[in-house]
């Protein structure tokens, strides 16, 4: 059933996940000065679910009971519309810059739901863990990649075959799995989600990395290890996203840790491992919640350059003015991704109502080159007022009537100049701002690796056929296969 945020926090201090942080076990997220603003700003969109004006967006009811909209089985047009405004919701909230909402994996694991079957010996154990899930409302997070220790030699030539994910050891209670893999965001979810990510490569011996499952994240063994913090102490005026929304990354260490069978999902298959995404529609649900995030981000960065230009009184130039437009544009391109991937969906083999895949692939691969411009637009308006930027502090100080005098604006007094420009630089150039950039290039992978799956997938042959039959190309005889004895 739908959670609360109290229920979450209280979640996380039972059972804090296996945490560190600068070689300390972090001991209850909810206070500690790195973990306390994700974890409350968290707990604000549970509190969402109840409130009366929200509830009938963010859940849906069955059997009398209230359960996360992202979980809502997508089966007709309506639902995905449902799906969707439930995700807008939640993304307009941080301005599109949460991107481990519990609602992510949620589509995830929905499509892994209506597409069960795809999962053979252990669909059973499919459904069974996503209604536990919905029952609890729990969130999420999950780990991608292998260690980059050496890209070029493939899983069983790295210097330890246990550097990589893979099983050690199965019995009748479950399986041991030992290595490791980046990257965790959002440690602070209260179940990790082990899938498949990059393809696989068979060989003798590599079975043992086509595994998925599930395992809470105090699960002993386990261990998520923390970059340096984003979050700024100096608090929310200062730092209106960084001190709310360091989700954090981790590596995630499997030190010999169990997993019963009832929590795996794949296990030793390849084959299966490198077609789940695509397979169940869970690639197209989870990227449909992903467009609809960055639908709502890039909304937030056109309010953004548009206030930022009229405060300074810089918005009569038609430099500045074309530059506004190329957002505008940015935004309208992916509206027309996220109405077209919902307009064209089309029911996978197991009756899931999967987004369309052509929109989804375009948005996809278009975004993460817009991102880094769309960025620079903002620091080629803000210009030298990106980096004059006094703080909170001098504004209640004996020096603060200077700054309300020389940071005034055209629109605006001076604290709310700079309240609006210190958004800006955290959106862009503090240390948040440049973990959202490269986050952004490589969200769903190598871009040049994107493309070329998207070389391999798209349908090409229908605008082949029209150029040939513009040029009056008469069609070639297929040769005749015989058939010998």
């Amino acid at each position: 059933m739908a959670r609360t945020g109290k229920e979450y926090l209280e979640a996380l201090r039972k059972n804090p996940p296996n945490l560190w942080y600068k070689g300390q076990k972090v001991e209850d997220p909810t206070t500690h000065p790195v973990f306390r603003g994700i974890t409350h700003s968290l707990a604000q969109l549970y509190d969402m679910q109840h409130d009366p004006r929200h509830r009938d967006t963010l859940t849906y009811e069955q059997n009398g009971q209230r359960y996360a909209m992202s979980l809502l089985p997508a089966k007709t047009p309506e639902d995905l519309a449902r799906r969707s405004a439930a995700y807008k919701l939640w993304a307009d909230t941080y301005l599109g810059m949460m991107g481990r909402c519990p609602d992510y994996l949620n589509a995830v694991l929905m499509a892994f739901e209506q597409s069960a079957e795809f999962f053979g010996p252990y669909a059973d154990n499919v459904r069974r863990y996503v209604q536990y899930v919905r029952e609890h409302d729990l969130a999420t997070t999950h780990c991608l990649t292998n260690p980059q220790v050496n890209r070029a030699k493939s899983n069983l030539e790295q210097p330890d075959p246990y550097i990589p994910l893979g099983v050690v050891s199965e019995s009748n209670e479950g399986i041991v799995v030992r290595g490791a893999r980046m990257l965790s965001t959002l440690p602070t979810a209260d179940e990790l989600l082990v899938f498949p990510s990059t393809l696989l490569k068979e060989g003798p011996g590599a079975d043992k990395y086509g595994v998925a499952f599930a395992i809470p994240t105090n699960t002993p063994g386990l261990h998520f290890i923390s970059r340096e913090s984003l979050a700024a102490a100096e608090g929310e005026f200062d730092y209106p996203l960084s001190s709310r929304l360091e989700e954090m990354d981790c590596l995630t260490v499997f030190d010999d840790v169990f997993v019963p069978w009832e929590r795996v999902f794949i296990y030793k298959d390849l084959a299966r491992c490198n077609t789940a995404y695509a397979e169940t529609g869970a690639l197209m649900h989870m990227a449909h919640q992903v467009v609809v995030l960055k639908n709502a981000k890039t909304e937030a960065f056109l309010g953004l350059v548009s206030l930022m230009a009229e405060a300074i009184g810089a918005d009569t130039f038609p430099h500045v003015q074309e530059k506004i437009a190329e957002v505008i544009v940015y935004l309208e391109a992916m509206k027309g991704f996220w109405a077209r991937a919902e307009r064209d969906a089309k029911l996978n083999k197991y009756g899931l109502l999967c987004p369309d895949r052509g929109a989804i692939d375009g948005a996809r691969n278009l975004y993460p080159r817009l991102y880094p411009r769309i960025n620079e637009i903002v620091q080629q308006i803000g210009a030298s007022g990106m980096i004059t930027l006094p703080s909170e502090a001098d504004l209640n100080s004996p020096i603060g009537p200077y700054i309300e005098k020389f940071l005034q604006s055209a629109t605006l007094p001076a604290k709310e100049r700079v309240q609006l420009f210190r958004l800006a630089w955290d959106m862009t150039l503090s240390g948040f701002g440049a973990r959202q950039t490269l986050y952004e290039r490589f969200f769903f992978g190598d871009p040049v690796r994107m493309y070329q799956t998207l070389f391999s997938v798209y349908d090409k042959e229908p605008y082949k056929q029209r150029i040939k039959h513009f040029l009056g190309w008469k069609e070639q005889p297929q040769p005749e296969v015989v058939a010998s004895d």
